[in-house]
């Protein structure tokens, strides 16, 4: 009864006796905005829940400390979270208390970068310069060559033809 007046709007903003509030919402902030309307608009992209580790290890203490039966559901449905939340977290926690439940950066990890990289780049850079005073100098060569047939001279030995 409580939660259907709640829903149509009816009642005041603080939730009714017995019906719990998650604890990563604001008091009084359920699935509706102000005035009791949802509001329709989707978003283009949801965004994807992130939970610190702090609060990891508080739901998985609760979850322990969970006796009777259906407690953990309640807790579950309570912050919105699923099985496989605490499967996962339980899993990483074995593994190493809180940096085990810390998230991990998705995405491509960064390649470190290699020390001699710089080095090898000055040395390409100098490579290609060197080359370019070569083959200037060859053209200089050969046109020194045909200069030379020209005008009657040996460039073998410094004498006139």
């Amino acid at each position: 009864m409580a939660r259907r007046e709640q829903r149509l709007g009816g009642g005041s903003e603080l939730p009714a006796p017995g019906v719990e509030e998650r604890s990563d919402e604001a008091p009084g902030a359920g699935a509706s905005s102000a005035g009791g309307v949802p509001d329709p608009e989707v978003l283009a992209k949801p965004t994807r829940r992130q939970f610190t580790a702090e609060y990891r290890l508080r739901i998985l203490e609760e979850a322990d400390r969970c006796t009777d039966r259906g407690e953990v559901g309640r807790l579950l449905r309570r912050e919105g979270l699923y099985s496989s939340h605490l499967a996962n977290w339980r899993k990483a926690r074995r593994k190493g208390a809180l940096s085990g439940l810390r998230p991990k950066k998705r995405g491509r990890k960064p390649v470190e970068a290699n020390p001699l990289t710089p080095k090898v780049r000055r040395l390409e850079a100098k490579v290609r310069r060197l080359e370019k005073e070569l083959a200037a100098a060859h053209t200089i060569l050969d046109v020194q060559g045909k200069v030379a047939g020209l005008l009657g001279f040996s460039l073998e030995d410094g004498k006139d033809c």
